[in-house]
């Protein structure tokens, strides 16, 4: 018998395709101001490529093999993977109350003719979730919506992690009071906002300028971006900190690069507002960001972007994601159950590359 925890093998019998079920079926439940942010958050830790890994006979090979670079696991944040949620103000009581659920999960399947609150034993996870937020939402006197998206985000970081691990962390909020005291409308009204090009500036055609925010709790993290500049340009712009001390991806400013031609992955971000003021993408974007692993959707303004095609016109709000790779390709084919897939343990990694990541 296995001794994994009951509810964590309630959660693992979940793969991506039930959570999306799950998502689509939370997303009115979500507040406006998360709603992107959830979603954005869900693209950068992939379940996917979280099994993929874990079920790979070296993980480190793998890893390397798609080109995976930066900080990709989700244990060793579980505390700030979501900083750029709306909700993640009130992680510690979100997470203090998932415990909770999952303490009660266990005692209740241990005893199996005992009665049980629906909230509890519930199959959906959907239902679960709510439930979880409805609780955490009580004890902090805040709207529900306002912790839907958080609280589905510590489900799959559970997930993700395990239980033990989870319950290890110290549930600490990693934004400052100042920005923690921000109301949603009041982020709402910020991403809303648009630069005035001046008193004149409806005349202007040329030299007009933008703002890019890159971290909503930091007032500092700006940047300008001239009309039609794609937003890796304009952040090689900025040389106002050290970038390569604070992450080695970070070569020339705040939006990690190798390439400027959309083929090595490393500029992907997400736009929690503004995605309506950036061009649509483009053909080579729109190919290469799939078999990057990213995003697989045919919208024209998506969440997920590649900085350096994602032309500017207007103000936007992005989140920089900790690390990146070119994993979409390699998934595909683990899913269709290929022989590339497979056996990919027994090649080299320049073997792989070129025969996954072309």
């Amino acid at each position: 018998m296995s001794n994994e925890p009951t509810f964590e093998k309630f959660l693992n019998q979940h793969d991506e395709e039930a959570w999306s079920a799950t998502l689509a079926t939370l997303f009115r439940s979500i507040h406006e101001v998360d709603r992107n942010a959830t979603q954005i958050w869900f693209a950068f830790y992939p379940l996917s490529l979280f099994q993929a890994l874990a079920a790979a006979n070296d993980r480190a090979k793998l890893a390397r093999q798609l080109l995976l670079q930066g900080e990709y696991e989700l244990k060793t944040q579980i505390d700030r993977s979501h900083h750029f949620v709306y909700g993640h103000r009130f992680w510690p009581e979100v997470k203090k109350a998932l415990e909770h659920h999952v303490d009660e999960w266990d005692r209740l399947e241990s005893v199996p003719d005992q009665s049980s609150p629906t909230e509890v034993r519930s199959t959906s996870l959907a239902d679960q979730i709510l439930a979880v937020a409805r609780r955490a939402a009580a004890q902090v006197k805040a709207d529900e919506s306002l912790l839907v998206g958080i609280t589905a985000i510590a489900f799959m970081t559970l997930q993700q992690v395990g239980i033990a691990a989870f319950k290890a962390a110290t549930g600490k909020v990693t934004i400052d009071k100042k920005h923690a005291k921000k109301s949603p409308a009041q982020i709402l009204r910020e991403r809303a906002k648009d630069d005035s090009q001046g008193l004149l500036g409806f005349l202007r055609t040329v030299n007009k300028q933008w703002t890019v925010t890159w971290d909503e709790n930091d007032s500092s993290a700006k940047y300008k971006l001239r009309e039609g500049q794609d937003l890796a340009w304009g952040a090689a712009e900025d040389q106002s900190r050290d970038w390569r001390a604070i992450d080695p991806r970070r070569i020339e400013g705040p939006i990690p690069v190798e390439c400027r031609s959309a083929s090595c992955g490393t500029c992907w971000v997400g736009l929690l507002g503004g995605a309506e003021r950036l061009a649509d993408v483009g053909a080579r974007e729109g190919k290469k960001i799939k078999e990057f692993g990213y995003i697989d959707t045919a919208e024209p303004k998506p969440l997920i972007r590649l900085a350096c095609q994602a032309q500017a016109q207007g103000a936007v709000s992005i989140v920089i994601p900790p690390w990146n790779g070119q994993f979409g390709k390699y998934l595909r084919l683990l899913k269709e159950g290929h022989e590339k897939a497979i056996n990919i343990d027994a090649k080299s990694d320049e073997e792989v590359q070129a025969e996954l990541i072309q």
